[in-house]
């Protein structure tokens, strides 16, 4: 019960932030900044740990797990620089936006949005306060999945209605990936990879992704203490729960 709980939260968080950017995005910039903190506390915190502790507990390797941190790590980015690529080609030709660019960026954020259910979906079968640690982290950060999705698809000349409808995929895509994690059963070598490349997946989002854009909206010590807050909120949590 506990993963469709934090999915159906991941639901309400991404239509949350995707309403919120069809209205007004001025100070986005510090739920931003604050969710970065939380993302990269949660992978120095509680999945790198879970994850030295799964392989002490099953005598396993340590190079294939860091491997994968580091595919994970190289394949947000690579698909994120790609995007941006393709984006600074588009904007050569003066006012040359596609609708379509703005569906398969949103469909992109849809996919990365399975991929977080599947993420809570596997954390959970590693412990209840893994899969806990990583939903509260999901739910934090799908709300600028949920504002991204919207802005992406308004910029590049989509309606309000078929905006709307790719924020209802988005949102829904953690749901269909938390259940996909109840048809299969997970054995620990596995789980350890996976955990691996969610960690490096999560570190590009927070310092990669999220950090950057933060303070390209605004540089300043609130910015700064927001994400300190949000390393010191998940550390607090993996302490004392």
């Amino acid at each position: 019960m506990g993963p469709i709980l934090l999915a159906i939260g991941t639901f309400l968080s991404t239509l949350a932030g995707g309403l919120f950017g069809i209205r007004n995005r001025a100070r986005i910039h510090l739920i931003i900044g604050f969710t970065a903190g939380v993302l990269i506390g949660l992978v120095f915190f509680d999945i790198l740990p879970e994850l030295f502790r799964i392989i002490v507990q099953n005598n396993l390797g340590v190079t294939e797990p860091m491997a994968a941190v580091i595919v994970g790590f190289l394949a947000i980015h690579t698909l994120e620089k790609l995007a941006v690529i393709h984006t600074a080609h588009e904007s050569k030709y003066a006012d040359h936006k596609h609708p379509l660019v703005g569906r398969i960026s949103a469909l992109g954020l849809a996919l990365h949005s399975f991929l977080d259910g599947v993420g809570i979906g596997l954390g959970f079968h590693v412990s209840p306060h893994v899969g806990l640690m990583i939903g509260l982290a999901v739910i934090a950060h799908d709300y600028s999945d949920g504002l991204n999705t919207v802005s992406l698809m308004l910029i590049n000349k989509n309606t309000i209605r078929r905006s709307v409808g790719f924020l209802i995929l988005d949102a829904v895509t953690p749901l269909i990936g938390v259940g996909l994690t109840y048809l299969v059963s997970i054995p620990e070598r596995v789980l350890v990879i996976y955990l691996g490349f969610f960690a490096g997946f999560l570190l590009y989002i927070g310092a990669g992704d999220l950090l950057p854009e933060a303070h390209s909206r605004e540089s300043s010590y609130k910015l700064i203490g927001l994400t300190i807050l949000g390393v010191a909120f998940v550390f607090i949590i993996t302490r004392f729960t």
